[in-house]
């Protein structure tokens, strides 16, 4: 048999998207150039670069709405967080969702077994570290949790970090100093991050932002330019040697109607090397950090999708 590994992988998160029905209330529908994001209910997907979806649970047998804070402490942890503080949170996570980050990180758990070049592609502004605010992100704990080092405009400016914004336009508007990037600018920066490193962890979160706000313009323009994002970072990438993984911790922006998220399932994506056995074992969100730390530390897939040692774990880079 033909034995497989892949020799990196990119977790790219994206903030409230879920798998919705087509109608007007669903900025997706008869939007062509938001592929390969335009997914729906009951339909066959014609996802690019042989692209194979998960549809993927975030409600995790707990009653309420998915939220951000448990979602993504979830993602990230493979820990089911709603079930174990007893609801979803939002927002930013509390003291035991904390606890579960810092003892459960993904980028720990890649670290403690020892997966060099493991990297947070996202890029921090001064004021973060100037007057850190009280409450943090689930990445950013996660980040801190095995100690990495965070990226700063100066990483952004060389070329080796992205804003959460991925066009500046973000940063221009907030007096700092950055060139604007169009969308495949942007695609090939993550590229080449993803490139240079093992594992890649990328966050976006306007689409939540914009769910909330019901703007039918703005979420059309923001998901035509994450798409034109996406598809020049996997056409960047040799996906013969590399996986990435797009998922999701509740959906939003797929229904406008209302302001609160959704009781859909979240779309799991998976390009690349080893995509359709990865696909295969994800089907709520506490399967996307063990499949990537098995993938990348212990068992890899072999070409009938057997599992098999993994060259990573315990390796040099």
């Amino acid at each position: 048999m033909l034995f497989i590994t892949v020799m990196s992988l990119l977790l790219f998160f994206i903030d409230g998207l879920g798998i919705g029905t087509r109608g007007p209330h669903n900025p997706f529908d008869r939007l062509d150039k938001a592929a390969p994001l335009a997914i729906f209910q009951d339909e066959q997907p014609l996802l690019p670069f042989e692209g194979v979806l998960a549809s993927t649970d975030a409600r995790l047998g707990v009653d309420g709405r998915p939220q951000s804070a448990s979602g993504q402490t979830t993602i990230l942890t493979g820990v089911n967080a709603p079930a174990a503080i007893g609801y979803h949170k939002q927002g930013f996570p509390n003291q035991v969702l904390l606890d579960i980050i810092r003892e459960h990180s993904i980028f720990r758990q890649l670290k403690s077994a020892g997966v060099r070049r493991v990297a947070f592609a996202n890029t921090y502004t001064r004021r973060f570290f100037e007057n850190r605010p009280r409450w943090v992100s689930a990445t950013t704990a996660a980040v801190e949790a095995a100690g990495l080092r965070f990226n700063t405009l100066d990483d952004l400016r060389a070329g080796q970090a992205i804003y959460q914004d991925f066009t500046n336009a973000l940063l221009i508007e907030r007096g700092e100093k950055a060139n604007l990037r169009t969308p495949e600018e942007a695609g090939e920066v993550l590229a080449n991050i993803v490139a240079a490193n093992t594992f890649t962890l990328y966050e976006y979160f306007i689409t939540d932002k914009v769910g909330h706000s019901q703007d039918m313009d703005a979420a059309r323009g923001v998901l035509q330019a994450l798409a034109r994002f996406l598809c020049t970072l996997l056409a960047k990438l040799d996906l013969e040697r590399t996986t990435v993984i797009l998922t999701s911790d509740h959906g939003n922006i797929e229904d406008l109607s209302m302001r609160n998220h959704t009781l859909n399932p979240v779309p799991t994506i998976v390009w690349g090397r080893n995509r359709e056995p990865i696909a295969a074992r994800i089907h709520s969100l506490t399967d996307i950090t063990p499949v990537i730390v098995d993938v990348l530390t212990k068992r890899g897939t072999d070409a009938d999708g057997q599992s098999g040692r993994s060259s990573f774990a315990g390796a040099s880079f």
